[in-house]
């Protein structure tokens, strides 16, 4: 249940980012979400992609810093209150949160939060435990 997760660190300099992106897109890697945290030195841009290990392969030879990790797609209510439900069921089982991302799929109609737990392992249990929906990822590499 475990979604592999790119992260590629750039500097924080103009048209990095996008060189970056150019490189997934010339490679025919469609990005299926993204998320880009930023210091005044460099940033962080997470990407889920299909076929991470290629991409992550492409971004090397183009002398791009890579890390591999995993987030865990979950599905919530598209409606006030949603992250709230999917945040608490964490909180009630002292499982901290480093970071997360969420879209709206409106192919599936539904929302989408990738949350990076500090114990992915202990995350999974305790959001099926609380009657969350995992998204495996197979589902995530064909949104």
């Amino acid at each position: 249940m475990k979604i592999e997760q790119l992260s590629i660190f750039l500097e924080n300099k103009k048209g990095r980012m996008r060189n970056a992106l150019d490189v997934l897109s010339d490679g025919g890697f469609n990005i299926r979400a993204l998320s880009i945290a930023d210091t005044s030195d460099f940033g962080i841009l997470r990407l889920i992609v299909p076929e991470p290990g290629k991409a992550k392969e492409i971004l090397e030879e183009n002398n791009f810093v890579v890390k591999m990790g995993y987030v865990i797609a979950v599905e919530m209510s598209d409606q006030p209150g949603g992250l709230g439900t999917i945040l608490g069921i964490l909180d009630d089982s002292d499982i901290n949160l480093d970071y997360l991302y969420a879209f709206v799929d409106e192919k599936e109609e539904r929302a989408i939060v990738l949350l990076h737990p500090e114990n992915i392992d202990a995350g999974i249990e305790v959001l099926q435990k609380g009657g969350a929906t995992i998204i495996p990822p197979e589902d995530v590499y064909e949104w």
